[in-house]
């Protein structure tokens, strides 16, 4: 390496003094305070080390480009953006010994924004500071502190603008193409290692192959953001995971056109304009890389245009029209496909009826079986999941006519279902409830869980033209038929508690399943937040309201768990307790079995009694079994 000439920043002139002069030693021939550089003349033979801050070191590329002049970079206090450009250390001591060190120069790539060279990036629009945050920062706590506080910043009222992409190659061996979209902004950077977006998804770089990358951030809601930013702070080791709504251009040339002037900053430096015009120029820098700056990756000089997934045509004009959205916004397309489908299934059909008929007659002889293959068969065949879905879109979008028609259907689903249920009990002779009956009774909290998955289930399946309804179907079935003949069962028999426990269930999984299917619409994006809000608050009031037997259920539940729970297996004086089983909590009363090695008398069986008095706390009706062991 030839002698150094050292160009550095006058403010800086202390620390240059103290520190730089001792490092580079006796190959450093003459240093140059910065505002004098302009009174030397340097041949293409000096090599030049360059300690500047960023705007001076953007000020002083121009004429080292045009002189060709052979440069190294010392990282000064304010070069940031160069820093990442060039991968240049923080550590003086590191980029000094690479340059003493070094003997070849590498010949890297200057990328071009009208006219005025671009050290790192050029951010065009709003693309949020998480997306390309310092890649060089010292220390993981740092690193977090940052990406969160940008994450943060990002929870605003925002809009896409309208943009035209275009591109081609300066070779003209490639034919002019573009597109007219919507978008936040752009990323454009000539190497993977500019960015924290870039180097996620950008592998396939180089600083001197010739080409930058431009990621256009056009994303359809809020949520898309937040859920990349937060992975971003969390999985910063992970590679190749482009954003659905981040758009890939490589090649060497891109234009950028809006109506609007566009607001652009190249390194920080904010710059407006209608049009933005890019290009790489190859080979226009021969430098000392710095430590960071991977050189050695061979890459294939191929473009990039991915850019299918940004908003065309009718999706763009609507992203246009209105602030971006918590969550996606489904298009006219997709509302006018999903709400004639739900206007035919809430009309009554004769196939609704007799489907209804059919699975209500299959379920009631199951449950008089005791047989759960035979209810679940029933299952399959329920069809009330498709008005209960039209049902929750009408509340949710506020639409008195799909309402009021899939009540209606709802309405006679029901009915029929009683009468057959009814009519069924009437002419079977078992008249004792058994455990399928049972198990639908007594309602509590676990069943209204059951009954938002199933809303939410029915409701995905509906919105999604690939996924198959028949699964929402089981799944909103599981939740209705069996409740609806128990508690037509409780009508023919005539017991209140059999028909009003089961009805309770009935219409807990009603009232949950449309809430849970309005709310999955809403994130969808099927209905604006101002036009929902009253439907979901009158279901919420809904699901409220019957929450609070459900609540007792599970309470209750949660103790009876408790008592088997003290009881199960503990060993007293005449035996040991098993099968234990909580009949009724008030008064208490308990079916129980003891394992005893001899029959027990009166007094033993008192006992025992006590025993288990003294460990559940209360007086307690005991219903004992005795097993011997032999």
């Amino acid at each position: 390496m030839k002698s150094i000439i050292l160009i550095f920043d006058q403010n800086k002139k202390k620390e240059v003094d103290n520190k730089i002069i001792p490092l580079l030693g006796a190959k450093l021939r003459e240093s140059v305070e910065y505002k004098d550089h302009k009174k030397f003349k340097f041949s293409e033979e000096d090599f030049l080390v360059c300690y500047l801050s960023d705007e001076q070191l953007s000020e002083f590329i121009e004429e080292i480009v045009e002189n060709h002049w052979k440069i190294g970079f010392l990282p000064h206090p304010e070069m940031k953006e160069a820093r990442q450009g060039f991968g240049v250390s923080s550590k003086l001591e590191v980029e000094a010994k690479n340059i003493l060190d070094s003997e070849e120069l590498l010949e890297v790539d200057l990328l071009l924004a009208n006219g005025k060279s671009v050290l790192n990036k050029l951010i065009i629009g709003n693309t949020f500071s998480l997306m390309y945050g310092s890649g060089l920062q010292e220390g993981v706590f740092r690193k977090i502190i940052a990406r969160l506080r940008s994450f943060f910043k990002s929870f605003r009222k925002v809009r896409l603008q309208p943009y035209g992409i275009s591109w081609n190659s300066k070779s003209g061996t490639e034919m002019d193409q573009g597109i007219d979209t919507a978008a936040l902004g752009m990323v454009v950077i000539q190497h993977g290692k500019s960015s924290m977006l870039s180097r996620r998804i950008i592998e396939d770089s180089n600083p001197n192959d010739g080409m930058m990358h431009c990621l256009v951030l056009a994303p359809k809601s809020i949520w898309e953001i937040i859920k990349f930013g937060f992975y971003s702070v969390f999985k910063s080791k992970h590679k190749n995971s482009l954003p659905d709504y981040v758009a890939h251009i490589k090649t060497d040339r891109i234009v950028v056109k809006s109506d609007n002037p566009i607001n652009y900053a190249v390194d920080e430096l904010l710059l407006s304009a209608r049009d933005i015009e890019m290009e790489v120029r190859p080979k226009a820098l021969a430098i000392i890389p710095g430590t960071l700056l991977d050189t050695q990756k061979e890459v294939e000089k191929n473009r990039v245009f991915k850019v299918q997934n940004l908003p065309k045509g009718e999706l763009k004009n609507e992203l246009l029209d209105r602030f971006l959205p918590f969550t996606n916004h489904a298009t006219t397309e997709e509302f006018k496909w999903l709400f004639s489908i739900l206007r035919e299934n809430s009309q009554v059909s004769q196939s609704y009826l007799v489907l209804m008929a059919l699975s209500t007659i299959i379920a009631t002889f199951g449950l008089f079986g005791n047989s759960s293959p035979v209810i679940i068969g029933a299952m399959i065949l329920a069809p009330l999941m498709s008005p209960i879905i039209s049902l929750a879109m009408g509340v949710l979008r506020q639409n008195e006519r799909l309402i009021k028609e899939s009540l209606l259907t709802i309405g006679y689903g029901l009915l029929v279902g009683y009468i057959f249920a009814v009519l069924i009990t009437w002419l079977t002779p078992l008249n004792t409830p058994n455990s399928e009956i049972v198990a639908r009774i007594r309602p509590n909290l676990l069943d209204l869980g059951v009954a938002a998955a199933s809303g939410v289930a029915g409701a995905y399946a509906h919105s999604k033209k690939e996924v198959a309804k028949t699964l929402a179907g089981v799944a909103i079935a599981v939740a209705l038929v069996p409740p609806l003949s128990v508690s037509g069962i409780g009508l023919g028999w005539g017991d209140w508690s059999v028909f009003f426990g089961a009805l309770l269930l009935l219409a807990t999984n009603l009232a949950g399943m449309v809430l849970a299917a309005a709310l999955t619409f809403l994130f969808l994006g099927f209905s604006p937040f101002r036009l929902a809000k009253k439907g979901l608050l009158i279901s919420l009031f809904f699901v409220a309201l019957i929450s609070a037997p459900l609540g007792f259920g599970f309470s209750k539940m949660v103790k009876e768990s408790k008592i088997i729970q003290r009881l199960s297996g503990i060993e007293i004086p005449q035996g040991k307790l098993r099968d234990v089983n909580v009949i009724q909590m008030q008064p208490m009363r308990i079916s129980i079995t003891i394992v005893s090695e001899k029959p027990l008398d009166f007094e033993e069986l008192n006992a025992v009694k006590k025993e288990i008095q003294a460990i559940v706390g209360q007086e307690v009706q005991v219903e004992l079994s005795v097993g011997i062991v032999l």
